[in-house]
């Protein structure tokens, strides 16, 4: 699994590129939690949750129906994700959890089809190195992961984000 700041950093980028008409502070954040938001599955392994199970690590939580689910759940409560913008904005962000995993060089791959599929599945490609749970990310193991990360996601999605905010600002100020 990619870091939790590494999970957090595509909602907040989206949110850069759309713009605060868009996308406001609240639901920018909300969208940041909701991407770190499905590991918290690794709580049952103390539960005796088997890493392979269907609510196992990477498994159901993982998946774009979960991400779907919630955001509706979150919609009933909370008026500012009832619009389709923030509903899609809210359920994207929860699901490139699971795809940001599935570039990963470690696990079993993420459960991106469930309920229609338990398969775990990895990207064609897998650039990224897993994240150690815990102590390990503070070893060279976790600075490996982190170096991996800046490369694979955070430059590609930041620089992505700056140039649609580039593009929005210039198209702003010529009309």
């Amino acid at each position: 699994m990619p870091t939790i700041f590494t999970h957090a950093i595509v909602p907040l980028a989206i949110a850069v590129a759309a713009g605060r008409g868009q996308i406001s502070p609240k639901l920018a954040i909300a969208g940041a939690a909701f991407a770190v938001l499905p590991d918290a599955d690794v709580a049952g392994f103390r539960l005796g949750i088997d890493y392979a199970d269907t609510w196992g690590h990477r498994g159901a939580t993982h998946s774009i129906a979960f991400a779907a689910l919630c955001t509706g759940a979150l919609a009933l409560v909370w008026k500012e994700a009832r619009n389709l913008t923030a509903f899609a904005f809210l359920a994207f962000a929860m699901a490139s959890h699971g795809l940001l995993d599935t570039l990963t060089d470690g696990g079993l791959g993420a459960a991106l089809f469930w309920p229609f599929d338990n398969a775990r599945i990895f990207a064609p490609e897998s650039p990224v190195r897993v994240s150690p749970i815990g102590r390990g990310f503070l070893s060279a193991r976790g600075l490996e992961t982190v170096l991996s990360e800046l490369r694979w996601i955070w430059a590609p999605v930041i620089l992505a984000s700056l140039c649609v905010w580039g593009v929005r600002r210039a198209a702003r100020s010529r009309g």
